[in-house]
C-alpha cells in the first residue's frame, strides 16, 4: 500500500498554488484528497492534474471564511466516508491596499475571514473525528511574515498569518494528548497567483527564482508522511536567493518618506 493509501485528506485552497499542488502530492501518495475553494471551475482542474496523476480527488467548493458552509463540508466529508486523516489549510489571500494608510476596514475583515477563521473553523470541524480515532494532522500554510517581521504584506495578512502560529501551537499543546499534530509551514516568496495581488508584482526573472508549489507540497507530503508519533511543530523554507532579505527590483522592504 502506498505511504498515505487509506487516509483522507481535506486541502482548502486547492484550486490553485499550494493547495493545488498538495492536492496533487498527497494523492500522488495514495491519499484520497477532498478539494476546496471558492472557484468551481479551478477545483475541476484540479481534479483533473490528479487524475493524470493517478490518484482519486473529490470536489467540494466552498468559501472557508463562511462558517455555515465550512459546518456542512466537514459533516459532507465525515458523512462519506467517517473520517478525515490530515486537514491542510491552504487558503489564503491579501489585498493590493493592504498598508496602514490605505488598507479599508473591510479588507481586514477579509483576508482575516479567510487566513484566519478558515483555518480555525475547517480545524475545529475536524477535530471531533480526529479525537475519535485518537489520530490526526493538520497542517497550517502560514507565510515568512508569519514568523518575522516585515512591510511588504501589511498588517492584515502578517497579524492573520502569525495568528496561525500560535493557534498551531496551542493545538499541539490541548491535543498532542489525543494523538493529533499540527505543524505550521511558513514559506518565503513562492510563485503563485497571490502575487498578482500585490502592489507592485514581481518581474517573471524574479519569480523564476522563488519557491515553486511543487516545492511546498513535497514538504507537505514530507509532514504527512511521518509516523504517528512525529510532531513536526514548524517548518521555515525559503528561496536560496532570498529577497525578504537581499530586496529586490519591485520589493519594498521599508515605507519611504511620503509613503505615510
Amino acid at each position: 500500500m502506498s505511504a498515505l493509501g487509506g487516509k483522507i485528506a481535506w486541502i482548502t485552497g486547492a484550486g490553485s498554488g499550494i493547495g493545488q499542488a498538495a492536492a496533487v502530492e498527497l494523492a500522488t501518495a495514495g491519499a484520497l484528497v477532498v478539494i476546496s475553494g471558492r472557484r468551481s471551475e479551478a477545483l475541476d482542474q484540479t481534479r483533473q492534474m490528479v487524475s493524470a496523476a493517478g490518484g482519486q480527488a473529490e470536489k467540494l467548493p466552498l468559501d472557508v471564511a463562511e462558517r455555515k458552509q465550512v459546518t456542512h463540508a466537514a459533516h459532507e466529508i465525515l458523512e462519506r466516508h467517517g473520517r478525515i486523516d490530515i486537514l491542510v489549510n491552504s487558503a489564503g489571500l491579501n489585498v493590493p491596499k493592504r498598508h496602514w494608510n490605505d488598507v479599508a476596514l473591510e479588507s481586514w475583515d477579509q483576508v482575516h475571514g479567510v487566513n484566519l477563521n478558515g483555518a480555525f473553523y475547517c480545524t475545529a470541524m475536524a477535530l471531533p473525528a480526529m479525537r475519535e480515532r485518537r489520530e490526526g494532522l493538520v497542517i497550517n500554510i502560514s507565510s515568512w511574515y508569519g514568523r518575522h517581521d516585515g512591510y511588504l504584506a501589511g498588517p492584515a495578512y502578517n497579524s492573520s498569518k502569525r495568528a496561525l502560529s500560535a493557534m498551531t501551537a496551542s493545538l499541539n499543546i490541548e491535543e498532542g494528548v489525543n494523538g493529533i499534530r499540527g505543524c505550521v509551514i511558513f514559506p518565503g516568496e513562492v510563485a503563485t497567483p497571490i502575487l498578482k495581488v500585490r502592489p507592485a508584482p514581481p518581474s517573471e526573472e524574479e519569480q523564476a527564482r522563488m519557491l515553486k508549489p511543487a516545492d511546498l507540497a513535497r514538504v507537505v507530503r514530507f509532514v504527512a508522511e511521518a509516523p504517528a508519533h512525529v510532531c513536526f511543530n514548524e517548518i521555515v523554507v525559503s528561496p536560496t536567493w532570498n529577497r525578504m532579505i537581499l530586496g529586490g527590483a519591485d520589493l519594498q522592504l521599508a515605507p519611504r518618506v511620503g509613503d505615510g
